[in-house]
């Protein structure tokens, strides 16, 4: 079975539709508190950034505003693309509308909100395969995950701790990986904040 044939959300159309409807009950029409902790203690603005699945990107406003200049979103949607072209224009933010997985670059630095949550399940050991290969040497992942594991037919996909842990220990160092305690509160108790550095060491993928 082909990997879009798994569910709609797999699709394009899908998220389209999310944004067209204005059924997008996971933007908080902010930055993620967490993440803005997170940005705000980096120090060299030089890197290179990618956020994936980028929705309206609050992050990558954020990040510009701050000054850092080497930043790119990506999102599978071509209507909010379209619309972060109009957002950022004349800013220092390259937008992409790509799959995550077919996307090719070398950054420094993944942030990750509510990105790993939105992909079907079957798709989770590929998006750690893809960050690996797209981050540069010593690159990190960071960001937050939900981390209660519920069935769903639907996005959010939820996964737990254990699950992280086999997913991500064979490739990257685990650098922190803690309950987050400055979550909205809807989503407090329901989050963890981490920092993954890509392992030199790795383990080959099977």
């Amino acid at each position: 079975m082909k990997k879009e044939e798994i569910a709609p959300s797999t699709l394009p159309s899908f998220w389209d539709n999310c944004y067209l409807e204005n059924q997008t009950g996971w933007d908080l029409s902010a930055v993620s508190p967490p993440l803005k902790k997170y940005i705000d203690r980096l120090t060299n603005k030089d890197i290179s950034i990618l956020i994936p699945g980028c929705g309206n990107a609050y992050e990558a406003g954020y990040l510009s505003n701050n000054g850092f200049n080497n930043v790119t979103i990506i999102d599978f949607s071509s209507v909010v693309t379209k619309r972060l072209r109009e957002k950022f224009k004349g800013l220092a933010v390259r937008i992409v509308n790509e799959n995550f997985f077919e996307h090719e670059g070398k950054y420094d630095l993944i942030l990750e909100q509510t990105f790993f949550c939105a992909l079907h399940p079957s798709l989770r050991q590929d998006y750690v395969q893809k960050s690996f290969e797209l981050l540069n040497e010593k690159g990190k992942i960071a960001g937050v995950f939900f981390n209660k594991k519920y069935i769903a037919e639907e996005p959010p996909y939820i996964a737990n701790d254990e699950e992280y842990h086999r997913l991500f220990k064979p490739r990257f160092e685990f650098l922190k990986f803690e309950e987050c305690k400055d979550s909205i509160p809807p989503r407090l108790g329901r989050e963890v904040i981490f920092e993954f550095q890509k392992k030199d060491d790795a383990i080959p993928a099977s």
